[in-house]
């Protein structure tokens, strides 16, 4: 499908596969603590293994983030984030990195700005397309519409809750990934991973997925290492965000290496 060749999330993720291994998802919010750091701090992801980098939009009202990421988003609203600036970061990364960089967000912002042009400044930026947590594809017409004029990925969201109905609407619907959420709840560090996240992408991958990436609750090599075993991307998100918290940027540079040390898939 020509669309899959253009997608720039499906060429990282099968440049991982081709290197036999899962590919490292990194997530940051916009913004925090400033654009500046944020632009620097996916500058280091992609030089220390990170093959994706998902910039968040910080949201005054989040439904799917945990304490970690929440704090963080309320200090970048409260030190004067607008939505435009993720344009900026983006720009920023993509500039001197090769990685994709997808913006993860809630649609109000989107649609507040408008579709169409959220979607050609996220293109102008050298954005891969946007991961939306809280839009289905049953609602997603305009948003159909924007990306395909634009060449942007469309990542939506599947859970343990889903549907056999609801995996084939999403799948069809995604462009680059289909993004699995591993547990119901919301975002945070956790001791394990859930036990249903290899069953929810087995099944992802039954209804047509081609790549399937697992986030929520992914914070160590160890968790890596354990979901790249069946998943094509692992996801990590509130553990950077501790990181760039407690350490700055030379801290995220050091765990998004170790956290690429689990990457590799053991051969049996």
């Amino acid at each position: 499908m020509t669309e899959q060749t253009a997608s720039k999330s499906a060429a990282a993720i099968d440049r991982a596969r081709d290197a036999g291994r899962s590919a490292l998802v990194c997530y940051l919010p916009a913004g925090y603590p400033d654009v500046q750091a944020t632009i620097d701090a996916g500058i280091a992801m992609a030089k220390n293994g990170a093959d994706l980098i998902e910039i968040g939009i910080p949201y005054s009202d989040p439904v799917m983030d945990g304490p970690v990421i929440q704090a963080a988003t309320t200090e970048a609203i409260a030190n004067g984030f607008r939505v435009e600036s993720v344009f900026d970061v983006v720009a920023g990364i993509t500039a001197t990195t090769d990685v994709a960089v997808l913006v993860m967000t809630y649609w109000n912002p989107v649609l507040r700005m408008g579709v169409d042009e959220f979607s050609r400044r996220l293109a102008e930026a050298g954005g891969a397309g946007l991961i939306t947590p809280d839009l289905i594809p049953d609602e997603a017409t305009e948003w159909f519409a924007a990306s395909d004029k634009y060449g942007l990925d469309r990542v939506f969201l599947v859970a343990p809750s889903s549907t056999p109905e609801r995996l084939a609407m999403t799948v069809k619907a995604s462009r680059g990934f289909v993004y699995a959420v591993s547990i119901m709840g919301v975002t945070g560090t956790r001791q394990d991973v859930s036990s249903s996240a290899e069953q929810l992408v087995a099944d992802t991958h039954a209804a047509g997925a081609e790549r399937v990436c697992v986030g929520l609750g992914v914070s160590n090599a160890g968790h890596v290492r354990e979901i790249a075993a069946y998943a094509d991307g692992v996801i990590v998100g509130t553990a950077l965000v501790a990181a760039i918290r407690d350490g700055g940027v030379p801290a995220v540079a050091d765990l998004t290496r170790d956290l690429s040390a689990g990457l590799t898939r053991e051969v049996a």
